[in-house]
């Protein structure tokens, strides 16, 4: 029996602006992106969880076209990602997350329209729970699922996050 080789996880962090936030990439794309301001311990939890027993090294330069495209977003210059993504989640997380990106820049929906898209129309709390597992904060939007009746609802990264992200997302429509 052989032995599996862990992928090793590289991140770096994102300063721009005013924005700090933690990135990760395995060799098959970015597979995760902090909460603003948070501390590295986010990332090393999500990876310990997710990568059990990767090794997770610091590495700009592996981070390098990442940070370039995220950036050219948060300044309102980039409303899609070509970035690969490696998220790791159960058939229907991956489904949640794939829908997420189906969502127009400067666009929203809510958690019952995500369900019907995906063919579970009764699944809208699974649908919830599947975005606030989403490692990839900005690059899989999940900041644009939104409330049935529009309100602002609960983001791992803070509801202030939330309101940044859909308030340049608005900004970025009428440039």
């Amino acid at each position: 029996m052989k032995s599996q080789t862990k992928p090793t996880i590289h991140w770096s962090i994102l300063n721009y602006k005013d924005w700090k936030l933690y990135m990760a990439a395995t060799s098959k794309g970015l597979c995760f992106v902090g909460s603003q301001g948070m501390p590295f311990e986010e990332l090393a939890e999500w990876a310990a969880k997710r990568f059990p027993g990767s090794p997770i090294v610091e590495s700009r330069e592996e981070l390098k076209q990442y940070q370039i495209e995220l950036a050219e977003y948060l300044d309102g210059k980039r409303k899609c990602f070509t970035i690969p993504f490696d998220y790791n989640g159960t058939d229907f997380q991956q489904s949640v997350w794939n829908a997420l990106c189906e969502i127009p820049y400067g666009e929203t929906r809510s958690y019952s329209e995500i369900a019907n898209i995906i063919n579970k129309p009764a699944a809208v709390r699974a649908v919830g729970t599947a975005i606030g597992a989403n490692p990839i904060l900005i690059t899989v939007p999940c900041h644009r699922v939104v409330g049935k009746n529009g309100a602002l609802t609960g983001y791992r990264g803070g509801l202030e996050m939330k309101t940044r992200l859909l308030e340049l997302e608005r900004l970025g429509l009428s440039n």
